[in-house]
């Protein structure tokens, strides 16, 4: 099977979607799929250094950035859209990632010229919340162009059983498969000494810490999380908070505030975007893990806090209704009183906490790891390309 992987852009700043796409690309030519990823080259207001309209070498997949000009929220890649339509009747199947992207309306285009299956992978962006951030603009979006291009996808890949129930209202007819996002299991199987973590931020030593890890975005939820952590801390003064996460839209001052306007400023410690040792560290010094997300197609930070064996509380946005069934996480209302009684629950009884973390970490070392999903994957896309049901 070749596989082309389209994803808009794969910069760092973009989070936890660049993450998965790149992980997935790897556990699937890992069992032998030919795997190409093509994107832009951005990476925020900045491009990723790496040579453009040249195939990369990676582990077990190809990758090619393009130049790209952006205006506005929109990213325009003549290149891609040229070579897109020039390639894409060398593979068997093409997969899309995010949408409102024009970048992937070349790939849907060529697909539809060239008689390509193709799959739809939207990360959360069809759910209610997302839809209503910026609606004006994306209800026209989607009537002209996305709706078109989910209508004719072989199927849309969900990343969760709640993504696929909150898209119904959108009639949709194209078949559906979920496939969660996942981790690498030998990242987690020895954390780092937090030793490096206390190192690069001092404040944080002898504290309880309590890490988010994300975007700083209005959709992450921070202003719920200020108000939660403000009445935690006050309740418990060596409580410290780690914002562990880029800003590449600015919203950095306005989450700021939230927590000055909470009186718990002094206690959050904002690290910027954490990578390799650095993260995992924060990961091994942290006591619990919270992610008080409106919207999230399936966070990639919630299976590393599980993954690391802390108790977490997250919200019913982060589309993860299995850890509540499974008692392995604290899923709670998007409400900040309800944030801050779990996060109180986790740190008035330590023990108990300690043992749902520890349980947290052997769910997703049994089910969310990138090899396994990567199997039910092949699976699916087999299917599509012989024109079986999936």
């Amino acid at each position: 099977m070749k596989l082309l992987i389209v994803i808009p852009a794969l910069g760092a700043v973009y989070g936890g979607t660049s993450k998965c796409v790149v992980e997935l690309a790897q556990a699937l030519g890992n069992l032998g799929i030919t795997v190409d990823l093509v994107a832009t080259n951005a990476n925020g207001s900045e491009v990723i250094e790496a040579p453009v309209k040249t195939w990369l070498a990676k582990t077990n997949y190809r990758l090619q950035f393009f130049p790209y000009k952006g205006i506005g929220d929109y990213k325009f890649s003549f290149s891609l859209s040229k070579w897109l339509f020039q390639h894409i009747g060398d593979y068997d199947l093409v997969q899309t990632n995010a949408i409102f992207s024009v970048p992937n309306l070349a790939a849907y285009w060529a697909c539809q010229w060239y008689n390509i299956p193709y799959v739809i992978i939207p990360h959360g962006m069809l759910d209610p919340w997302a839809l209503s951030y910026k609606a004006l603009k994306k209800r026209i979006y989607y009537t002209l162009l996305e709706k078109p291009a989910l209508q004719n996808a072989s199927a849309l890949q969900m990343l969760a059983s709640t993504e696929a129930e909150q898209i119904k209202p959108l009639n949709l007819k194209t078949p559906i498969t979920i496939a969660p996002n996942g981790i690498h299991r030998q990242d987690f199987e020895q954390l780092p000494n937090p030793e490096l973590f206390y190192q690069q931020f001092p404040a944080t030593r002898n504290k309880t810490l309590i890490i988010f890890l994300g975007r700083i975005d209005p959709k992450k939820g921070l202003d719920l999380l200020a108000t939660a952590f403000g009445k935690i801390h006050s309740k418990f003064s060596d409580t410290h908070l780690i914002l562990a996460g880029p800003d590449n839209i600015g919203f950095l001052p306005t989450a700021k505030d939230y927590f000055a306007n909470a009186g718990c400023l002094d206690a959050v410690t904002f690290t910027g975007m954490l990578t390799g040792s650095l993260k995992y560290a924060a990961l091994a010094a942290a006591s619990i893990y919270v992610a008080p997300s409106y919207s999230e197609g399936f966070s990639m930070s919630v299976l590393e806090g599980m993954a690391s064996g802390l108790p977490c509380v997250i919200t019913t946005g982060c589309n993860f209704p299995e850890a509540a069934a499974a008692n392995v996480a604290h899923v709670v209302d998007i409400d900040a009183e309800a944030i801050a009684n779990a996060l109180t629950q986790c740190l008035q009884f330590p023990q108990q906490a300690k043992e749902m973390g520890t349980r947290a970490r052997q769910l997703i070392f049994e089910q969310y790891t990138w090899d396994s999903i990567a199997k039910k994957l092949i699976q699916v896309y087999t299917a599509i390309i012989h024109n079986q049901p999936i």
